[in-house]
């Protein structure tokens, strides 16, 4: 038997300002963007060439669920992001106005730093050891 993950919802307020986000900011692919309700839409986005689980853009309709946007994980890094070019991809975000929380640092596992989508939600960008 093989099992794996294929999506972690992020609950974002609004679809367009998310994919935007995601593509432009990212360089993330829209993988799937199918109207479900005249409200509701399944917009599955990922990393190009990405064998992982993508990412399922999830607006957020009530009260609890906009109270988590931006703060899924209570404050700690919620997602972590592995790239084989670190500068590059460090440079690119901090021309598309990302917002880091620290200056890059080496780990002995890679490069890494931490640095917060547009709801706040804090992910990790890390370049492994080779």
């Amino acid at each position: 038997m093989r099992n794996s993950i294929s999506a972690v919802t992020v609950n974002v307020l609004d679809y367009e300002e998310a994919i935007e986000f995601y593509t432009k900011a990212l360089l993330f692919t829209v993988l799937e963007d199918t109207e479900l309700t005249p409200t509701k839409r399944w917009v599955r986005v990922a990393p190009p060439n990405s064998t992982g689980a993508s990412l399922l853009l999830a607006k957020a309709v009530n009260d609890l669920q906009q109270s988590r946007v931006g703060d899924q994980t209570g404050g700690r890094v919620f997602l972590f992001l592995y790239t084989d070019n670190f500068a590059e991809y460090y440079d690119h975000l901090t021309a598309n106005g990302v917002k880091f929380v620290e200056a890059p640092r080496e780990e002995p596992y890679g490069k890494v730093v931490v640095f917060e989508d547009l709801y706040g939600n804090r992910w990790d960008l890390i370049e492994p050891r080779g």
